[in-house]
């Protein structure tokens, strides 16, 4: 049976900002071939009054705006896809990590909350029993760059995404590592060569080469991964 199409939707107060670089590159062409689905959803359009106000001032007082629970709890239920689950990018939400990543993209699709101003009301993420997610520790404007971002890396795991499959098994994370150092013409360049073992055309040497490579760089950069990877190989 043929799987049916990855269908994205994202609410957002810009809408204009999508597809964005999503329109483009691998992305792009396999959004044009049908491969994935992209829509965007202005959540001004659900807003109650002339003015389409879509946030009021915090309880409590504070600096900022926080987006109204009504007006999103409408757009939510106006757009939301059946059994996708829905997301919202957030500084306060679990670490995004490839692993979550493939689990999106083995699934139907992916339903998107964009905040903006100090963020959503919090009884509208315990209505809708929303998935909190985060790029790292930094703040953005919005949840648009979030969004696409994380969408960039789901789709690109989409079958006939990426020409060469084989390719996405050894990048960074998927062996729990980061990965190698790549090199390409011309050697030398800038007066250094490429290791000797790249053009040795001995399979297993390079393949235990580029293990080595990974295993040190990982190590080096990303103490936690390293640990993490121990772990699970003892």
């Amino acid at each position: 049976m043929e799987r049916e199409a990855f269908q994205a939707v994202v609410l957002t107060l810009f809408p204009e900002m999508f597809p964005g670089p999503l329109g483009v590159s691998l992305a792009g062409k396999a959004l044009q071939d049908g491969l994935w689905r992209l829509e965007s959803v202005d959540i001004r359009g659900f807003a109650r009054d002339k003015h389409r106000t879509v946030d009021d001032s915090p309880f409590g007082g504070g600096a900022g705006m926080v987006m109204r629970p009504d007006v999103l709890d409408a757009a939510i239920k106006a757009s939301r896809l059946n059994g996708t689950p829905l997301i919202y990018p957030t500084p306060r939400g679990r670490l995004l990590d490839q692993a979550r990543v493939r689990e999106l993209a083995a699934g139907p699709g992916v339903t998107v909350i964009c905040g903006r101003y100090e963020g959503v009301d919090q009884r509208l993420l315990e209505a809708h029993g929303v998935e909190e997610v985060s790029l790292g520790d930094f703040i953005l404007s919005g949840g648009e760059i979030a969004a696409l971002a994380m969408l960039d890396a789901v789709v690109r795991l989409l079958p006939g995404v990426v020409g060469k499959t084989e390719s996405l098994d050894e990048e960074s994370f998927e062996t729990g590592l980061l990965e190698y150092p790549h090199y390409t013409r011309p050697d030398p360049w800038n007066g250094v060569e490429v290791p000797e073992v790249l053009k040795s055309g001995h399979h297993a040497k390079v393949k235990a080469w580029r293990q080595t490579q990974a295993e040190e760089v990982t190590k080096a950069r990303r103490p936690d991964l390293w640990d993490r990877y121990v772990k699970r190989k003892t």
